[in-house]
């Protein structure tokens, strides 16, 4: 038997000792010679034209350094992992509540804050839409453009219709799945230093070379004058893969030339960090007697918010994984992602496929109760195997570990039972 270094062998995670002796710095915990407090003003309205932002009683508070707007951007004022909707300050338009309106660099945190009370927004108040299926509608109030939709996807194998009339029992059920919050111990926080004409920035991220990018496009700058430092991060699971801080602390200390440190607050960080995407998900299943899968059909809805993130990315493989891994020989899938002014969605672990595995395994839960079969035969005589078919078209060659783990998870689960004093 091979004997590797890691795998099959204990090892210590890489940061672990510097951890767990408080070594680690963290991005919050970065300190630099005169260095700045960041602050953003954020508005407090979904949806809203913006007509005026007076800064000017922000500016003359003892200890304010800079107040800028979207009016100080040298270059691009929009940001996003795939599609750039989203502002870095506002221009005209309120999307959510939480967009960035405004920043400050202040000598002291407090001072920041106290800042931001008298940065004066003019308003008007504009409607929004809440809900996906409302985002819908042609007469729905647009978030972006002509249209509510951001992205519609389908897959297609096999003929459903044809196979629904060989099913000797079909379940329809609807599924929804809400927002889900990462909440990272460690909330998001950055500090930037421009000198000799170098952007550094120190981030907790999970994207440092995105990040990288996204500041030289705004600052208007090569991206070899910009660097992007990847600080020790307290957590992320995806909720750290959009920018967060970046951009605001790079843009003050780009105008001060003094380094400048933002942390958000944990509210901060519950109002406009990405959360998972809710979906509702409409499912139709048939089966043979016997319990073959012959017939799959799902609509998909779900809602990104204000802005896309990666909802593009999280619907595509939600349709890819709507299925599960259980072998259909015909498949019909539709799936169209909504703007909506609700908080952003984006990325969280499994990107799209979390939110699906609770209409599947509902679905075959569904169907074993009608058929009369237990919940552990009727995956065991549809789960994947080597020369299986998947939804998508791509044939398993190897590797296919579904049913192992199915046996060996019932065999555990024998084993508690009898533990326990169960009969069965």
């Amino acid at each position: 038997m091979n004997q590797f270094n890691v795998i099959g062998q204990s090892v210590i995670k890489k940061d672990t000792m510097a951890k767990i002796t408080g070594q680690a710095q963290f991005a919050g915990d970065m300190e630099f010679e005169n260095m700045l407090y960041g602050a953003v003003k954020r508005s407090e309205v979904p949806s809203a034209i913006v007509k005026n932002i007076d800064i000017s009683k922000a500016e003359a508070l003892p200890g304010v350094v800079k107040v800028l707007t979207y009016k100080d951007i040298p270059g691009s004022n929009r940001v996003g992992i795939i599609i750039k909707d989203e502002p870095v300050l506002v221009e005209d338009r309120i999307r959510r509540i939480g967009d960035a309106i405004a920043i400050v660099a202040a000598e002291s945190k407090d001072v920041a804050e106290e800042a931001l009370e008298l940065i004066e927004v003019e308003i008007e108040k504009t409607p929004g839409v809440f809900d996906m299926f409302e985002a819908l509608k042609d007469e729905s109030p647009k978030v972006h453009g002509e249209s509510n939709i951001l992205a519609s996807k389908q897959m297609i194998k096999g003929d459903t219709d044809a196979a629904f009339e060989q099913c000797d029992v079909i379940v329809e059920n609807v599924y929804k799945t809400n927002y889900i919050a990462h909440m990272f111990i460690e909330p998001e926080a950055g500090v930037a230093k421009y000198e000799n004409g170098v952007m550094t920035f120190w981030g907790s991220t999970q994207n440092p070379h995105y990040d990288r990018g996204e500041v030289a496009k705004m600052l208007k700058l090569p991206q070899n004058k910009v660097r992007s430092i990847q600080a020790t991060t307290g957590g992320g699971f995806g909720g750290k893969l959009d920018i967060s801080v970046q951009c605001h602390a790079a843009l003050l200390s780009f105008y001060t030339e003094r380094p400048v440190k933002i942390v958000r607050s944990r509210e901060e960080s519950m109002l406009v960090s990405a959360k998972r995407h809710p979906h509702v998900m409409r499912f139709k299943t048939g089966a043979t007697k016997d319990g073959k899968l012959l017939a799959w059909e799902v609509e998909m809805f779900g809602d990104t918010g204000a802005y896309a993130s990666y909802g593009p990315a999280v619907i595509t493989r939600a349709i890819v994984h709507a299925t599960g891994p259980y072998e259909v020989p015909n498949v019909k899938i539709k799936a169209d992602m909504m703007y909506t002014n609700n908080p952003m969605a984006g990325a969280m672990r499994g990107f799209g496929v979390p939110q699906v595995a609770i209409g599947h395994e509902g679905q075959m839960d569904a169907l074993a109760e009608k058929l009369g079969i237990s919940p552990f035969e009727i995956r065991m005589i549809n789960a994947y195997k080597v020369g299986s078919t998947t939804a998508s078209d791509q044939v398993l060659t190897d590797s296919v570990g579904i049913r192992d783990t199915l046996e060996q998870a019932m065999e555990k689960a024998k084993e508690v039972i009898f533990t326990n004093g169960g009969d069965k």
